[in-house]
């Protein structure tokens, strides 16, 4: 393995420092959110920030000197950065993932170097879905023997982080068609990683291509996730919880500026019988609705994040890991719901001025739309059905070659 890098990184002791850290990057993060996303510019200094924040390390476990926090909060933790900045908020978000997947099936060699990599601030990036394979699930990037090591070559994308990495975590193959995932460096000969994104919204997340051609691989980057896909696991759960909590966040900040605005305006919209545009009794309804969503919503994301925290604490089984991810799916559900609501709707309640680009408000609902396209709702919503109704659980997810 490579010499460890020398990033300088804050030490994270527990949940409350957690917390207070999110809050601190968020003030940080939240003033260039609007120019980050009309300019579309490489968040380089915001990503260093994250890393010397200390919140990367945040789950790696306290034997290895992590905080090992709950997941109760790295779905706060997500929720604030990304009512700051969602597109920013979003790009560790496979971060965790990748670490997760080294505490269920790295060896102790892999989880040592790597979990100090991460404490010295180190980024993993995302390099895991394909275009133009039978289903999501199917993957076609492979390992193929050479010499002592491997070489590794297949184009991904949707390869959120990968731009600003310091490590890009690559699904694939191994040579007997079993799921791995193989830690590349960022600067490896054969990765090239294009700014070939170009969305309607979450603009800064950069979740492009990335061409892997040839690339060495030691065995020891190899971690051999296939070892892990027969046990019960939280990783899919892990998941949706943070994509929950990044729309969640979409919801509140979005909220957050349509009431600055209400209180900014005095005349009110045509035909209200009213003096003041905030004593308007249909606005303050609809505003009131938004506020009651939103709060059920923030309440929702803590306690579908406990039912994670409380299947760990009583060992993991196929029964606590299920009803894990259907409370995740269900909060996911709802959180593309409202967000979309809340980011569509406040133009309705703010009239024609709201449209104009200056105030950027159109960039919530750019935001909300292009984030909760990852998988169709309907599904999240089955999972929580089938569940309640006749008592099935979700199976976990796995991978397939593709055509297989």
């Amino acid at each position: 393995m490579r010499k460890p890098k020398n990033v300088r990184a804050r030490q994270l002791r527990s949940n409350v420092e957690a917390i207070a850290a999110a809050h601190e990057l968020a003030a940080l993060l939240a003033d260039g959110a609007i120019a980050r996303d009309r300019d579309q510019l490489v968040p380089k200094a915001e990503m260093e920030a994250l890393s010397r924040s200390g919140l990367l390390a945040i789950t790696v476990p306290a034997s290895h000197g992590g905080a090992d926090v709950s997941f109760a909060t790295v779905a706060e933790v997500f929720r604030i950065l990304s009512a700051a900045d969602p597109a920013i908020g979003q790009i560790p978000q496979n971060h965790f993932v990748c670490v997760n997947v080294l505490r269920e099936a790295g060896t102790p060699e892999q989880q040592a170097f790597f979990f100090a990599e991460v404490l010295r601030g180190a980024r993993f990036g995302n390099a895991q879905a394909e275009r133009g394979t039978a289903s999501t699930m199917h993957i076609a990037t492979a390992l193929r023997q050479a010499g002592d090591g491997y070489r590794l070559n297949g184009t991904k994308y949707y390869c959120t982080g990968a731009l600003t990495a310091n490590w890009i975590p690559v699904a694939a193959l191994d040579p007997e068609d079993r799921s791995v995932f193989v830690y590349v460096p960022r600067d490896a000969e054969g990765v090239e990683v294009l700014t070939d994104w170009d969305p309607i919204g979450q603009r800064v997340t950069f979740s492009g291509t990335v061409h892997l051609r040839d690339v060495a691989v030691t065995p020891d980057l190899v971690v051999e996730q296939w070892r892990s896909l027969s046990k019960p696991g939280l990783n899919h759960a892990f998941l949706t919880l943070m994509h929950a909590a990044i729309d969640v966040g979409i919801a509140r900040d979005a909220f957050g500026d349509l009431v600055r605005e209400l209180r900014g305006r005095t005349r009110p919209r045509h035909g209200a019988a009213v003096t003041n545009g905030t004593e308007d009794p249909y606005v303050l309804a609809d505003v009131g609705r938004f506020a009651a969503r939103l709060a059920a919503l923030e309440a929702g994301l803590s306690a579908a994040a406990d039912k994670l925290d409380v299947a760990v604490q009583a060992g993991l089984d196929a029964r606590n890991t299920g009803e894990a991810l259907v409370a995740a799916s269900g909060i996911k559900g709802l959180a593309e719901e409202i967000s979309i609501a809340i980011s569509s709707e406040l133009f309705a309640l703010l009239g024609a001025s709201s449209t104009e680009r200056g105030r950027a408000l159109d960039r919530h609902w750019r935001n909300a739309r292009t984030h909760t396209v990852h998988d169709a709702n309907h599904w999240r919503f089955r999972i929580v059905a089938n569940w309640r109704v006749n008592g099935a659980l979700p199976l976990p997810l796995g991978r397939r070659r593709a055509g297989g």
